[in-house]
């Protein structure tokens, strides 16, 4: 196993030298294209100013949580992520993070928990949609709802992709006792240790925080020959910061400090609609794992060290609580 070098060993020196530079003044950013970002094959990370603005309330916030965490380090390391849903700006806000504590003089590397799933995306796509449309007939079976004349209605709305469309529930009742069984066997799936190894991504952390300088770091990209490991050289870094959705997940260890960039559900819809081509909306099976993905990251927000809402205002935990609850009136 190889150490970090002896200069990440003066705690004193180290922290007493960041502490000089403060407070923290933010940084003119020329050209983003420049930062770097995180490390997904062929991720492409949009840096705008609503992105950097964002990242200048966070950082102040972080650094104050940061220091007496690497303070405290046999190896002045620590673990940040940057968790939130679709469209928050985790990318863009971890690579900003890690460019400011660079600039600061503290080493930072960005990763991205989204190589971390047990199948490549096209696959885990598709199984997603086994485990629900599985689940789905489960439920029908177990509800004595199952025949032959709505398995061929069944089949038709799975080829057409409206099998999870509750706009066919009136047409069909039937289809919400299939809609509700399958949603609950996706919510066993998505974000488990049944679609990601939390235990690399684990291992990872541990072996950094434990003062190793160089770690294999999987790489996952969209096809079957887009899986490989890089060897990298941590031996001038202090922080990783993980971007991800399930970053604050409870099977994710050794994180020092969480980072929950809120979206509230109607925010999440409309900025996928502008996205979209046309305003169009997603599909009602994306749609479903959006708002499955929505209520586990809500349910994680007490784990939380940081909230910053979508407007860019730090919340507190109760603050949060209130938005979500005037969100659902």
């Amino acid at each position: 196993m190889h150490q970090a070098s002896d200069k990440n060993k003066n705690p004193n020196t180290m922290i007493k030298k960041i502490k000089q530079k403060l407070p923290w003044k933010p940084i003119e950013i020329v050209d983003t294209e420049s930062i770097p970002k995180g490390d997904m094959p062929g991720d492409k990370v949009n840096i705008g100013p609503q992105v950097i603005q964002k990242a200048m309330v966070i950082f102040p916030k972080l650094l104050d949580l940061l220091i007496p965490v690497l303070d405290e380090s046999p190896y002045q390391r620590a673990v940040v992520v940057v968790c939130g849903g679709s469209g928050v700006g985790k990318s863009g806000i971890a690579s900003l993070i890690s460019y400011y504590l660079n600039n600061l003089g503290l080493g930072s590397y960005t990763l991205s928990g989204d190589n971390y799933p047990h199948r490549i995306p096209k696959y885990n796509d598709a199984e997603r949609l086994r485990v629900f449309r599985k689940n789905g007939i489960d439920g029908l079976i177990s509800g004595g709802q199952y025949s032959q004349e709505r398995l061929a209605i069944l089949k038709e709305l799975q080829e057409s992709g409206n099998d999870s469309n509750k706009d066919f529930i009136s047409r069909y009742p039937w289809l919400s006792a299939y809609q509700i069984a399958g949603r609950n066997g996706l919510k066993n799936y998505l974000g488990t240790t049944n679609e990601i190894d939390f235990k690399e991504l684990t291992g990872i952390i541990s072996r950094f925080k434990n003062g190793e300088s160089r770690i294999f770091l999987k790489r996952m990209g969209r096809e079957e020959t887009e899986l490989w490991y890089d060897l990298v050289d941590f031996s001038d870094k202090n922080v990783i910061i993980i971007e991800w959705t399930h970053g604050n997940n409870h099977n994710l260890q050794g994180v020092d400090i969480p980072v929950f960039l809120n979206s509230t559900p109607r925010e999440t819809l409309e900025h996928r609609r502008s996205r979209n081509r046309d305003g169009a909306t997603d599909s009602p099976f994306t749609t479903m794992v959006l708002e499955i993905e929505q209520d586990m990251l809500i349910s994680q927000a007490p784990n939380a060290k940081l909230i910053l809402s979508k407007s860019g205002e730090i919340l507190s935990y109760g603050d949060f609580v209130k938005l979500m609850i005037q969100e659902q009136v």
